[in-house]
């Protein structure tokens, strides 16, 4: 598939927006032995059956009438790599109990984000976040204090893109999309710096969505109240834009107003102050992070982002979800 080309994973989406029997889209979007990495309590699931028979159906199985929406679509190119990207929800009514979380009968919302490297005409290399604690907050079965230092921001549904333009259904203006890579690398490269050099890419009323542990927040103030101390929570906190021999991104591209990245895992650093309740543990974490940005002009003005806080949390001591049993 190149760039160009969208209509396998348009054919993929288009099954998952209706309730129905996924497993014949499953085993023709997938390669049948591809590398499918799904957040905790998933994580590497060896092909399209594991993925299918471990996760998708019995996701189905508990949310009764089970379908997906896209907020964001994009493709492009990574180190001579084709990937496609799409962030949004799947929804349902959540009917029996899921990954020991009890059922509350009630129509509920999950965000996902993917990532997926294509090879002739299937995914052979996927990278799958869900935000688990936005859906146990919601559920009130999150078992950790909500209280200060942990989840000061908005948590609830995540809107997507303000502009309502983010499933790009053809390939966009390559220099459009260079523009975005180029803002969001030379960002990303400021983060933990004392002076705060990010601080002049972002618009000062950007949206920053975060997971649901962490919470969302609107302005650059606000969202640097969050940033920085948890920078420090992390003594050499660094992503995979630092070449600090630890992280390193799968994937980052831009197409058109918008920007991608993930990495597995993302961010490093030696946890030396308490973080979501746990801790220091004085121990290196690793944090599976994806986002997704949007710039208006040369200025980011919204950014979803996902962090697989379930996984993190384990390493602190921590098991946020004790009742699952696979």
């Amino acid at each position: 598939m190149s760039i160009n080309d969208r209509s396998l994973y348009f054919k993929y989406a288009k099954a998952l927006s209706h309730p129905g029997d996924f497993s014949s889209n499953i085993a023709s979007f997938y390669s049948e032995d591809a590398d499918i990495n799904v957040v905790h309590p998933f994580n590497q699931l060896a092909g399209a059956d594991a993925y299918l028979n471990e996760f998708l159906l019995p996701l189905q199985h508990s949310f009764k009438g089970l379908y997906r929406r896209d907020d964001i679509f994009m493709a492009g190119e990574f180190e001579g790599q084709n990937w496609i990207s799409s962030t949004g929800y799947y929804v349902g009514q959540f009917v029996r109990d899921w990954i020991g979380l009890q059922a509350t009968k009630t129509l509920s919302f999950i965000r996902y984000g993917e990532f997926h490297r294509i090879e002739k005409g299937q995914a052979v290399e996927s990278y799958i976040y869900l935000d688990i604690p936005e859906l146990m907050i919601a559920c009130n079965q999150w078992p950790l204090d909500m209280g200060p230092g942990h989840s000061r921001g908005y948590t609830g549904l995540i809107q997507g893109p303000a502009s309502r333009d983010g499933v790009l259904k053809s390939y966009s203006d390559p220099v459009e999309g260079q523009q975005s890579y180029q803002i969001v690398t030379d960002m990303l490269d400021k983060l933990a710096t004392k002076d705060e050099a990010w601080r002049p890419y972002w618009h000062k009323n950007m949206m920053w969505y975060g997971p649901g542990a962490f919470g969302s927040f609107i302005g650059v103030d606000e969202f640097a109240s969050f940033q920085v101390p948890f920078e420090s929570q992390f003594e050499g906190w660094s992503g995979g834009t630092k070449n600090n021999g630890f992280t390193k991104h799968f994937t980052r591209f831009g197409e058109g107003n918008y920007t991608c990245s993930g990495g597995w895992p993302s961010l490093t650093g030696i946890n030396v102050k308490p973080f979501l309740g746990q801790g220091p543990s004085n121990e290196r974490v690793f944090m599976r992070v994806c986002d997704w940005w949007r710039r208006e002009n040369e200025l980011l003005v919204e950014n979803w982002v996902f962090v697989d806080v379930p996984n993190l949390l384990l390493q602190l001591g921590y098991d946020p979800l004790p009742n699952w049993q696979k």
